[in-house]
């Protein structure tokens, strides 16, 4: 039974735990983007491996973050958090010693999986060892000291890459896995839920629905080539798409069981979160870019520009989840995708010698404004369009949704943006597609804010509610409950 009290000298250590566990992967997940550049110059790289150096990471995640969820139910939440912690560790130590590119991507790959395993677990053991009266406040507390901890990612990011090397980025997690580690083992206790033992777990699903997304991503990074394995490898990802579909179906405990489709409100909601972070994946990818190889920002100045989104996400998140709650979901998520595709747009005037307060920083305000608006209504109608004892799954395929939809875009929108191998190292070709990719990322958003206006209906007053009411991440929306398995359950 989950008793202990926020106040006790055992709730500040398990607050800590994973607090710096979940800090790792979002920390991580913002600063890559900032050191590309720099990333392509030492490594002597093209574009394709930028995109590739993102992708991989986003890969392994999308595709296993339920099943990391369920292991978790399995085997132990504490367990296989800290195994996530020491995967991903050891993982950023590779990323940070690679010689090539190649390694570094396969080292992406493999902080992906340890990404998977720790990211469901930290929320998890909160809600599993913590009182009840104390969860919220201690789910409050771990998800706003996640926003600092996303809020500071860019600005250390780009302090590492101009300074001791972008290597550092990946090795910084090395000593937060040290000392994360031993006040795990040592101070939160061992939970898991009964009910899981038993149970199979869909190894098959998880394996073709990460095997369908790596072929469609190999394909639209490599189109340009015109080869033959590139429509090889596109028809291979159909086919793999086509038999996750069919093996979720039949299987008796699915990763994503085809049934919680059948609310309309829960489908259309999904569909509008591909829409939203297809475009956020897409414009944090090339922005960053277009930041220091057009604007000639610093790797720091860089980080440091993007970081308004985040504080107005971390300072208004809360407030924006309240104003949804009371006016329904519809008008944030019209209202909100409508702002971002205004803020993108904006970004257009970020050109060559782009001043920082008249061209990026109106834009960014904006695009962090719509975030605010919509991040938090989307999760709350995602837990309110279904059954309770579904809320936690159905918020884990929200999150897989999100990165999936984050991993084609950037691999698709440099493909339709006509960047070239070498883009990233010219100027004037890398503004010209961003003026290009721009307009297609407000595209998106606006088909978002059309589908919201006409399917997003007020759900039921007594749904599931979000307990993380603060949120600053960029890349996925927030996890909420066990995605491996229930809700809310108490040990």
């Amino acid at each position: 039974m989950a008793d202990v009290r926020l106040a006790s000298a055992q709730g500040r250590w398990i607050l800590l735990t994973t607090v710096l566990g979940s800090s790792m992967a979002m920390v991580d997940s913002t600063v890559v983007n900032v050191a590309l550049p720099r990333m392509g110059r030492d490594l002597d790289t093209d574009l394709a491996a930028l995109q590739w150096t993102v992708n991989a990471y986003m890969l392994t995640l999308a595709g296993l973050i339920l099943l990391g969820g369920a292991l978790g139910d399995r085997f132990g939440r504490r367990r296989i958090f800290v195994l996530g912690v020491v995967w991903f560790a050891s993982a950023s130590l590779l990323c940070g010693i690679a010689p090539d590119a190649a390694v570094l991507i396969a080292a992406r790959a493999l902080q992906g999986v340890g990404g998977a395993l720790l990211t469901p677990g930290s929320l998890a053991l909160i809600q599993a060892s913590f009182h009840p009266d104390d969860r919220a406040r201690a789910v409050g507390l771990w998800s706003g000291f996640g926003g600092i901890g996303a809020a500071v990612g860019p600005f250390l990011g780009g302090w590492l890459v101009d300074g001791p090397g972008w290597r550092w980025v990946f090795l910084l997690n090395v000593p937060l896995a040290l000392l994360c580690v031993p006040i795990a083992l040592r101070h939160v206790p061992e939970s898991g839920d009964g009910r899981a033992h038993g149970r199979g777990f869909d190894v098959l699903g998880a394996a073709l629905g990460a095997l369908s997304l790596a072929f469609v991503t190999y394909a639209l990074i490599e189109a340009t080539t015109g080869a033959v394995p590139v429509a090889v490898t596109a028809v291979a990802g159909v086919a793999a798409g086509v038999a996750f579909v069919r093996v979720e179906r039949r299987r008796a405990d699915p990763m994503m069981p085809p049934e919680i489709f059948a609310s309309r409100l829960f489908t259309a909601v999904n569909v509008v979160t591909l829409f939203v972070y297809a475009a956020f994946s897409g414009f944090f990818f090339l922005a960053a870019l277009q930041l220091q190889v057009v604007s000639g920002y610093s790797a720091l100045a860089a980080g440091t520009a993007l970081l308004p989104i985040t504080v107005l996400m971390l300072l208004l998140s809360s407030h924006a989840g309240a104003l949804g709650e009371r006016v329904g979901p519809r008008i944030p998520l019209t209202v909100g995708p409508v702002l971002c595709a205004v803020g993108v747009l904006l970004m257009l005037r970020v050109g060559p010698g782009a001043s920082y307060p008249t061209d990026v920083l109106p834009a960014l305000l904006v695009l962090g404004l719509g975030m605010v608006t919509l991040v938090a209504p989307l999760t709350a109608t995602v837990l309110a369009s279904v059954s309770t004892e579904h809320a936690g799954l159905a918020s884990g395929i929200n999150n897989a949704a999100a990165r999936a939809a984050g991993l084609v875009a950037v691999a698709a929108l440099p493909l339709v943006a006509g960047m070239g191998p070498e883009a990233f190292r010219d100027p004037v070709q890398f503004d010209d597609a961003f003026s290009t990719a721009m307009p297609v990322c407000a595209v998106l958003l606006l088909a978002a804010a059309a589908l919201a206006f006409t399917t997003v209906r007020r759900p039921p007053a007594d749904c599931q509610h979000p307990e993380c009411r603060t949120h600053a991440s960029m890349t996925a929306p927030p996890l909420e409950g066990e995605p491996g398995g229930t809700a809310h359950s108490g040990e």
